[in-house]
């Protein structure tokens, strides 16, 4: 098929990967225009954008594929379909019109569940044990367009934001190229979303991953989980930024002030919680590398009672 490929981050090379390796025709690459990043505030490039020049692929970078030099671009390339991933922009009931076969996206949930832009950590933040790919015919909505194939995945306890990112993309990358063929053989079958069963995510900010120790030690857990690599779960010990990328939920009876170092041991350090207390596994302070607590403990001298900041 001929296809117009739309998206941005990392989550949307596999995909876009995988329809070149099944001999689709890629007739354009659009993605989010180069964004300053870091301390001297470089032009970066996005990763579809560098997978598109590793391919030698024409990539389009508009700052509003609504606006009508963008439409009117799109309409001179003749797609049979346009495949968005992670695109970053809403599509216009114009640009949706303009392929043969309308336009398709690779979401991240088991819609009608978690529609947005963070359903891959609003799963770990709530706990869930099974997440998994929808291809959408896609409408004016957010995430609201009929589902035409669907595919689950099994969440481990040791899954993070970025493993599922990459276990999310590859399995995206798979559906969407099984995915083609029924659509072009007219043999798919759309079904309508019920939105009774519906809910939705919020783009993730890195204030989000500040610590608040009067939440339960599991869900502490979660948070860790859900925002590594990024923004990471973090609080502040004398003043620095102190990391906690990994961490276990212990149900010991003792209480004590939430943020309050429970116990000390030269391999092991707990903080007490709203509920149960946090045992921290792998750290990293403000100007450090990542380590695990025995490491970060032999030098840092920390003693029951002391307080993480908030």
């Amino acid at each position: 098929m001929k296809i117009v490929y739309m998206g941005t981050p990392d989550f949307s090379v596999g995909a876009l990967e995988a329809l070149i390796a099944a001999g689709h025709e890629i007739l354009t690459v659009v993605t989010q225009p180069d964004r300053p990043k870091g301390r001297n505030k470089e032009l970066t490039v996005s990763p579809v954008k560098e997978c598109a020049q590793r391919h030698g692929l024409s990539v389009f970078q508009p700052q509003k594929i609504k606006a009508a030099e963008s439409v009117a671009y799109l309409k001179t390339l003749q797609a049979d379909i346009y495949i968005v991933a992670a695109f970053g922009q809403m599509l216009s009931q114009e640009v949706l019109d303009i392929p043969r076969y309308g336009c398709v996206n690779i979401h991240a949930s088991l819609l009608p569940q978690y529609r947005g832009a963070a359903p891959i950590q609003q799963v770990l933040l709530d706990g869930r044990t099974e997440t998994g790919i929808t291809i959408m015919q896609m409408d004016v909505g957010c995430d609201t367009g009929d589902i035409l194939l669907q595919e689950k995945l099994k969440i481990t306890e040791d899954d993070t934001a970025g493993t599922l990112f990459e276990k999310m993309s590859s399995l995206g990358a798979e559906l969407i190229v099984k995915t083609l063929p029924l659509i072009e053989a007219g043999t798919i079958v759309p079904v309508r979303q019920d939105n009774s069963l519906s809910s939705s995510t919020s783009k993730v900010s890195k204030e989000m991953g500040h610590i608040q120790w009067k939440m339960s030690a599991q869900g502490l857990v979660r948070l860790i989980r859900a925002m590594s690599p990024w923004p990471s779960a973090y609080t502040r010990l004398n003043g620095k930024i102190l990391k906690i990328w990994k961490a276990e939920a212990t149900d010991s009876a003792k209480n004590g002030e939430p943020g309050s170092i429970a116990e000390v041991t030269a391999e092991s350090l707990s903080v007490y919680t709203g509920k149960g207390q946090l045992r921290l596994q792998e750290v990293q302070l403000e100007g450090k590398r990542r380590m695990c607590i025995s490491e970060f403990l032999r030098g840092n001298q920390l003693v029951p009672g002391q307080k993480f900041d908030t």
